[in-house]
């Protein structure tokens, strides 16, 4: 796989890719990738922004506009399997890199975009950030207090699944070539990802003619379903069905409130969730927050409390999801979270700490200097 992408979407998408077996060799221009300098916070002097999405990886770095760089680059499209790129859409016609130019000469591969608005005359020339996304979509509309300013989400929450619907098209697409033998142009941008990933929200402009709005932690079609406050802080609590609403009054010592018909069922707690919050509140404050998860989870009703990110790989550690691999060895071992994705015949495989920049340069130039027969024919011994 040629990773010619950068920053955050595309370089997420390849690890998680390298992670179940790609092979994939990270271009970068010779100044590196953005995130490399995205500090702090660091890990031995290096940005652990970088160190979090390149594991798996081999590194060269390549300048474009070099013309033995630029033929390099394009013998390295030549043999890969998969190319993965997040320049503006059209930015790597000039070397011979777009999607035609690359399938002209290896008409099997899946050639993956990502970009920020699309790859259409309206969209192609806007930049794509996460941040101007999030403001576009109408998240930011949607984070925050009622009555405060819009917040962004605390993360680069539409780089993110972007790189995973990318992931996803890749596998499809992979699946579809074992099919007819034929490569495609797989595209994926940040704002349809948003507006996929806002889900019950864009769905009710969409489909309801609603437009969402701000609600801080309270959720539209859900009570209770935010934090509550008990005797040292707030507990989240998520009652998501009948059952659970009446599980959860039967601890708090008050199931009287199931029966009541303002509270009977999902919609009539929606609606009246004025009424029934302080009642439920009357109730926690009379006790510490973990007393009540352990009781409450006890019961089968979800909730949780509101960590620090330590103390949610804490929690993740206690439950047995073991959430940290160390890859590499000795004075390079670096830790990393571990791949989501579960197999029971084909575990994720963590063979390489993130690489330095160009620290496989020498021996990828060499490889690619090798004549190899076929390529872009078969998909035996490619990238």
């Amino acid at each position: 796989m040629a990773d010619f992408s950068r920053v955050l979407a595309g370089p997420y998408a390849t690890m998680l890719l390298a992670d179940l077996g790609a092979e994939v060799v990270k271009v970068e221009s010779p100044a590196g990738d953005d995130t490399r300098s995205w500090q702090p916070p660091v890990r031995d002097g290096v940005s652990t922004y970088y160190l979090g999405i390149n594991r798996n990886k081999r590194s060269i770095a390549l300048d474009l506009k070099d013309a033995d760089d630029a033929a390099a680059a394009r013998e390295l499209a030549r043999r890969a399997d998969v190319v993965v790129e997040n320049f503006k859409p059209g930015g790597l016609a000039r070397f011979g890199l777009d999607y035609d130019s690359v399938s002209a000469g290896n008409p099997g591969v899946l050639y993956a975009s990502i970009s920020g608005f699309g790859s259409g005359p309206e969209g192609a020339s806007l930049p794509g950030y996460d941040l101007i996304v999030q403001a576009i979509s109408g998240l930011m509309s949607l984070t925050g207090d009622p009555e405060g300013e819009p917040y962004r989400a605390g993360i680069s929450v539409f780089d993110v699944m972007a790189g995973l619907h990318a992931t996803i098209g890749v596998l499809s697409a992979l699946n579809r070539r074992h099919e007819t033998g034929r490569g495609q142009h797989i595209e994926v941008n940040l704002l349809s990802s948003a507006l996929s990933g806002l889900v019950n929200h864009s769905s009710a402009y969409v489909a309801g003619g609603v437009v969402p709005f701000r609600m801080g932690n309270s959720h539209p079609s859900l009570f209770p379903y935010e934090p509550l406050p008990c005797a040292d802080g707030d507990l989240i609590i998520t009652a998501g069905n009948n059952g659970q609403f009446r599980k959860l009054v039967e601890v708090l010592g008050v199931p009287e409130l199931a029966d009541d018909p303002r509270f009977a069922r999902n919609e009539d707690r929606t609606a009246n969730r004025d009424e029934l919050r302080p009642l439920l509140v009357d109730r926690l404050r009379t006790r510490t927050k973990m007393q009540w998860f352990r009781d409450i989870i006890g019961a089968g009703v979800p909730c949780g409390p509101i960590n620090t990110v330590d103390q949610g790989v804490d929690f993740a550690t206690e439950v047995g999801l073991d959430p940290v691999v160390t890859v590499g060895e000795g004075r390079a071992a670096v830790p990393s979270v571990r791949n989501p994705i579960r197999f029971s015949e084909t575990p994720a495989d963590y063979r390489l700490p993130p690489p330095g920049l160009d620290e496989h340069g020498a021996v990828l130039r060499d490889w690619l200097a090798a004549p190899v027969a076929g390529a872009g024919q078969t998909r035996e011994g490619t990238a």
